[in-house]
Parts: C-alpha cells; structure tokens; sequence
C-alpha cells in the first residue's frame, strides 16, 4: 500500500465531497472510512484511477450516514442522487481546503493540526505524537476544529496570507516523534506553489528550502545547539540551497516584494558565504529594513539589531538593540552577545545566565547556559591572575 499516495489523495477527495454538499466534518469522516477501505482492498486489486475510487467509496460513506441520521433529512434531500462511479472529475479542489483549514475563527494551533489531518493526511496519532500531547487531547481539539468550520462558504476568495501563516506555523515545530512536520510544512507548501501563483507563496518554499538545509548542522550528536557562526557548512545541504535560491529569484524578479521572500533573502545571503567571516551583514541589513517596512514586528527589530552589530560594530547593534521593548523573548540574549563582542565580559555573563532562565526551551537553555560559564571561567582565571575584567 503506497502511504504517500493515499495522503496526496485525502484533501482532493474531502474538497470535492464538500463541493457536492457534505459539510467539513462528515466529509472528512467518510474520507477516512474509505481510507481504511482503501487499506483492505487496493492491496488485492490494481487501480487505475485511485481517486475516482475513493470519491466514490468515501461518497457512499457520506450517503450511508446521512441516511441513518434524521437530522440530516433535509441535506439527504439535496444529495440523494449518488454520481456514478467512474473517473474523478478534473477540478482541483484542494485550494479550497487549504483555506477552510486556515479559516480566521480557528486558533492557530487548531489551524495546524487541521490542516496536518485535512490537507497533508497525517492520523491523529501521528499529530498527537509529533505535539507531545495524548492522542484522546488531540481528537478533541481536530475534533473542535471540525465543528468550527462546519458550514463555512466559499463565497470569497481565501486569504493566501493566512495559509502562509499556518503552514509557517507547521514547519517551525520542526521535528517529534514519527512526524518531520519540518518536511510535512515543505511538501505541503509545494503543493500549494503548484495551484496557486503568488510570490509569497513561493517566498515561503524558498525561505523553508533555505532553513531547513542547514538543519544536520544545526545540533551536536547529543542535541546541543550549534550557533549559526559555528556550524559546520560542509555539512549543509546543498541542493536545497540551489533550489531555494532559484525559488527566491524567479519570486522576486515579480517585483511584488513580501515578508516572505526578505526572510528568504536574508537566509540566502547566510546560505552564500563560505564562512561566517564572509556573511554580508551590510545587506543583510538593509534587508532587514525592508522586512521591518513590511512588518514592522518587533522581532524584527531585534534581529535587526544584531545584524547592524556585525555590520556596524557592537555599539552599533546596542543602540539599537535599545529601541526594542524590554521582555521581548531572546532580547536578553542578543544583549548578552552584544555585550560580549564589545568586551564587556561581566555583562555579557550575567545577561547569558538571565536568558538560559527565560528560554523557551531545554537546548536553548543549556547552550545559553555554557557562554555564561565559559566568560565566568576566565573572568576568575583573570582575577586569580591580577589581570583587569
């Protein structure tokens, strides 16, 4: 049984049974109950059009539940005639589902979690493992979600900044379990490049493409953080580089410049340089610039601010780094680094130690935690030997 066919096939299929007139929720039932059809049958007998099969198996599924419910008389009314068996229509109505499952009166983690099972056919096993939350938390919350998004129209069309967002979403919880959603978020985001033309789109599949080939050098063989300085490129992938760059270009070439594709522009420029002494932070900057005239997110501004650091200099970075509100997450330890580069040693120990305490996770925490106990080493290694902090 091809497991990657069936769940390229799953959102096709729940789209056109809601075009036909089944709600969210009952659609995707019956997608799943010919699914596990599907596992019994297709084994034992070839298929030339599997979607076709399971449009029509998950159709009669639908028909079968809505004929035992009598609250659903008045929708059987207007689905009682079954479509002949035969080739699925040539209508792509993935899309469609796409921006269902990113609908705006859905939180953002029920958004996710959605469009795992919807749209990239993930069980709800699979998403509870890759969430680290027990499987009954996660039917709860798909099942929540269902509810929510049960009777929506689509009498407008979607909004393709807030698919972007979800699966931005979906690619940044990286990797738990039997799950790489990192992968799941780019193969999804393809998907979508495919159907829909729109540089941001693409934006995102470059700025994922570029991340994510520098993810084996991103650890040490026991899970430790590797900064990006530190990294080992050779270990880089390659590949994914090229084609993320190629992806950017052709997307900015368009002129119609989005958040996207300046964070893509600023990992293509880390992905350029041979080594870390060679990064171009002068137009790393300015691109910065540009995402901040987009955003105006005060991350950005952080980030920014470390960027003007190794263009400019560490003052540079701090004075800037002074226009970014206090209590913003990793502000402290872009200070602490600040701090460090202009030599103030002291500082720079006592601000790492106060953001290991504000991490937001365990790797962050001890590798934060490790600069702050390598400057108190030398600091007292200079003090026993009478030389100035």
């Amino acid at each position: 049984m091809d497991e990657a066919l069936l769940r390229s096939l799953t959102p096709g299929v729940i789209a056109v049974l809601v075009r036909r007139g089944a709600d969210f929720a009952a659609a995707e039932d019956a997608v799943q109950d010919a699914l596990v059809e599907a596992l019994r049958v297709w084994p034992a007998r070839p298929l030339a059009d599997p979607k076709g099969w399971l449009v029509t198996v998950a159709w009669r599924k639908f028909l079968d539940a809505a004929r035992a419910d009598s609250a659903r008389r008045r929708r059987e009314d207007r689905v009682e005639e079954e479509p002949a068996p035969g080739p699925a229509a040539a209508v792509d109505d993935t899309l469609r589902l796409y921006f269902l499952c990113a609908h705006p009166s859905l939180t953002p983690a029920s958004a996710v979690a959605l469009t795992l099972r919807a749209v990239g056919g993930l069980t709800t096993r699979q998403i509870a493992r890759a969430y680290l939350v027990p499987e009954a938390t996660m039917a709860q919350r798909i099942s929540r979600a269902k509810r929510t998004v049960s009777g929506v129209r689509f009498d407008r069309p979607g909004d393709v900044a807030t698919v972007l967002r979800v699966l931005y979403l979906v690619f940044n919880e990286g990797y738990s379990g039997d799950v790489d959603l990192a992968a799941e978020a780019i193969r999804l985001t393809r998907q979508l490049a495919a159907r829909v033309d729109h540089p941001e789109v693409a934006g995102l599949l470059a700025l994922m493409l570029l991340h994510h080939a520098r993810r084996a050098a991103r650890t040490t063989p026991d899970g430790g953080l590797v900064p990006l300085a530190e990294q080992d490129r050779s270990r880089w992938d390659t590949a994914a580089i090229a084609e993320g760059v190629a992806v950017l270009q052709a997307a900015l070439a368009r002129d119609r410049l989005g958040e996207f594709q300046a964070q893509a522009a600023i990992a293509a420029l880390h992905a350029d340089a041979r080594g870390a002494e060679e990064t171009d932070w002068v137009q790393i900057v300015e691109w910065y610039d540009e995402l901040l005239r987009l955003t105006g997110s005060p991350v950005v501004r952080l980030n920014r601010a470390v960027a003007l650091g190794e263009a400019d200099g560490p003052r540079a970075g701090l004075a800037a780094l002074a226009e970014v509100e206090p209590g913003l997450p990793r502000r402290t330890a872009a200070e602490a680094y600040l701090r460090e580069r202009d030599g103030d040693a002291a500082t720079a120990a006592r601000l790492y130690a106060e953001a290991a305490r504000e991490a937001p996770n365990l790797a962050e925490r001890d590798h934060l935690t490790r600069r702050a106990a390598r400057l108190n080493t030398a600091l007292a290694a200079d003090r026993e030997e009478g030389r100035p902090s």
